[in-house]
């Protein structure tokens, strides 16, 4: 089900956009029309954005005492986002389990550091969302009402019964999970794991050189974001839209991402291609454009986990225990 039914999800939302899609553009795109030149420049920002995410890692692993070498941290990052295109979300628990089998590092720690970048990344989402809301505000309001999202009229058909009903649902779920959590605590090896994911949630406090992680956290988003950009001007629809645009249409596509399809295929296509329509960019051109930049991306990531699958084949594990 893991594994069948993100890509059903997936594949239904692209048969529905797709459906009535003149294919022959495709191709005329693909060998004549489009500026490939942009394309292959945006390329070495989608890989620095691994890279500096690797950077990161060992950054926030040091303070546990843990000293994986670059390559392997590279690598696992690597191969995370690969197998991700083939089961949403596995790659967090596969880098951290790279890096055990390679460099020793405790797999408890790594994912613990790995829900401290998440942490972080949500905060640098949220800021760069807030940003570009407040600078596009009309643009949203359309957005919403072109995708048929009210969130007035949704809150306002809940009734007092509703609100009652819903809080005290979010207690009892919140109750239960704390419930949980201190009968798991009894057992000691269950404490000996949350009191490593603990250290590993709470390393960023101890991480030496803050300024380099706040550069890593910018430069990771930041080359999210050029990665995207650059592909504007591969194509005449959208050559011309501006910085603005692609802001809007690269935090709407990050949201999308977070629908557990592969690389968020299916949402990602839909939320780019409708801001593009509303900044006046052919619903055809729209999706023409989400198409190809997503499949060539998306290429680029399999390119790059198969070369991680390559490298690691060749690293000598280095052999450590733990107490």
């Amino acid at each position: 089900m893991k594994i069948l039914l993100p890509l059903v999800i997936g594949g239904v939302i692209l048969w529905w956009m797709y459906r009535g899609f003149d294919w022959a553009t495709l191709h005329r795109a693909l060998i004549s029309e489009m500026d490939w030149t942009w394309m292959w420049l945006s390329f070495p920002f989608g890989i620095l954005a691994q890279v500096f995410r690797a950077l990161r890692w060992r950054q926030v692993l040091r303070p546990l005492g843990e000293q994986p070498r670059l390559q392997t941290s590279i690598n696992a990052i690597f191969l995370s986002y690969a197998s991700s295109l083939a089961v949403p979300r596995i790659g967090e628990v596969l880098r951290c389990g790279v890096l055990k089998r390679y460099d020793g590092v405790s797999f408890s720690r790594g994912v613990g550091t790995v829900v401290t970048e998440r942490v972080v990344d949500m905060v640098m989402i949220a800021l760069l969302s807030l940003l570009v809301f407040v600078l596009q505000i009309p643009v949203f309001v359309q957005f919403f009402e072109q995708t048929g999202v009210n969130f007035g009229a949704f809150l306002g058909q809940f009734t007092l019964t509703g609100w009652l009903v819903t809080i005290i649902s979010v207690i009892l779920m919140l109750g239960m999970g704390v419930y949980l959590l201190r009968r798991y605590e009894l057992m000691t090896k269950t404490r000996s794991v949350l009191k490593e994911l603990s250290e590993g949630l709470l390393s960023i406090r101890k991480i030496k050189g803050k300024g380099a992680f706040l550069f890593y956290s910018v430069a990771i988003w930041a080359c999210y974001f050029f990665h995207f950009y650059l592909t504007f001007f591969c194509f005449k629809s959208t050559e011309s839209l501006g910085l603005s645009v692609a802001m809007v249409a690269f935090v709407v596509g990050t949201f999308a991402v977070l629908v557990p399809t592969p690389n968020g295929a299916g949402p990602w296509h839909f939320a780019v291609k409708t801001v593009l329509m509303l900044y006046g960019v052919n619903g055809d051109d729209g999706a023409l454009f989400a198409l190809i930049v997503h499949t060539v991306q998306t290429l680029l990531v399999a390119v790059l986990g198969l070369y991680a699958v390559a490298a690691l084949a060749m690293t000598k594990p280095i052999n450590k225990t733990y107490n």
